[in-house]
């Protein structure tokens, strides 16, 4: 049996609740395949992503690290706390559930998603750049020894990509103690992108019908106006530019719900109303970042550029701070 074979079917023992009956049959290993794939490809694309990173001079302190970043290492790092226990207790079923868990919903349907942006359009060195390969590395460094009693080959495939200096073997270390916490009074903590991820959704319910509808063909050719008070509004404003990053448009507003025209309904988000309005942008495109934006073709050098990609390519770079 090749590795692949070897560690679906290690993952099909795991996920399988040991104090019941265990089931299997060809349909159930093809599931198992399905979610081992996940799994495989999320750390592919992080092992991808970190391509020209060396810890040892490119780590960056939790201190410039953009917001979204430490919220990424501070979910890993709470995950890993709720994986050791369930490591502890023998209940590995638990550890393949909050594993997959991580990689398709914190990764790939949010995270990952979101820095795909700064990864591909901001300058090699900068630190939007090197923030996010700084996450990246944190959270694989660790998700490697999470999946290694469970799928070995895979784990070790992986370690022996990782980049820096490390010992010959995956099942040669401990757990890992580079993960560090955002504190609770921190105003970017986990409660504040909780409610942020919360709208992210909202607002993509929103896209995914226009786009349905012919309307558009990805956020990023759609502008966003949330329409929210108090604080939910504050919340919003606390990204204050870079809002559209975070919802992946080519802008995102907030007014007031006053402002709202009179024919759209609201909603409730964590118990604050809120609505959404969403337009095609009228905006011509950058063939860089493809954001659809009115100073596409101000600069006479590079007409098909927006200013932010002509900074970025040919400036000192863009500044971000949250996402």
């Amino acid at each position: 049996m090749n590795s692949l074979g070897a560690d679906v079917l290690r993952l099909w023992v795991a996920a399988t609740d040991y104090r019941g009956e265990m089931n299997v049959s060809d349909e159930i290993l093809k599931r198992m395949a399905d979610s081992y794939r996940r799994m495989r490809n999320t750390a592919r694309f992080l092992l991808a992503n970190l391509n020209g990173f060396d810890p040892a001079q490119h780590l960056a302190p939790p201190d410039q690290m953009l917001a979204l970043d430490r919220w990424a290492v501070d979910r890993a790092r709470r995950l890993q706390e709720e994986i050791l226990a369930a490591y502890d207790q023998y209940q590995f079923h638990l550890i393949y559930q909050k594993i997959h868990n991580f990689c398709s919903v914190d990764m790939g349907s949010l995270y990952l998603d979101i820095i795909k942006d700064r990864q591909y359009t901001t300058g090699r060195d900068s630190i939007a750049r090197r923030s996010a390969q700084t996450a990246l590395y944190h959270i694989l460094e660790a998700m490697t020894r999470w999946l290694a009693p469970i799928l070995s080959f895979t784990a070790e495939e992986i370690w022996r990509n990782l980049p820096g200096e490390r010992g010959p073997s995956v099942f040669l270390t401990t757990w890992y103690d580079g993960l560090f916490a955002v504190a609770d009074e921190d105003r970017f903590n986990a409660a504040y992108w909780e409610r942020l991820i919360a709208v992210r959704e909202a607002v993509s319910k929103e896209l995914e019908k226009l786009r349905v509808a012919g309307g558009i063909g990805s956020g990023l050719d759609a502008e966003v106006n949330v329409y929210c008070e108090g604080d939910l509004a504050t919340d919003l404003g606390r990204l204050d530019d870079e809002l559209r990053f975070f919802l992946i448009t080519s802008d995102a507003r907030i007014d007031s719900l006053a402002a709202k025209p009179a024919e759209m309904a609201e909603m409730q988000i964590n118990g604050q109303a809120l609505a959404i309005r969403i337009l095609p942008s009228d905006h011509p495109k950058c063939v860089r970042c493809w954001h659809h934006r009115a100073d596409v073709g101000k600069n006479a050098d590079h007409p098909e550029l927006c200013g932010r990609c002509v900074e970025n390519a040919f400036g000192a770079g863009e500044t971000r701070r949250f996402a």
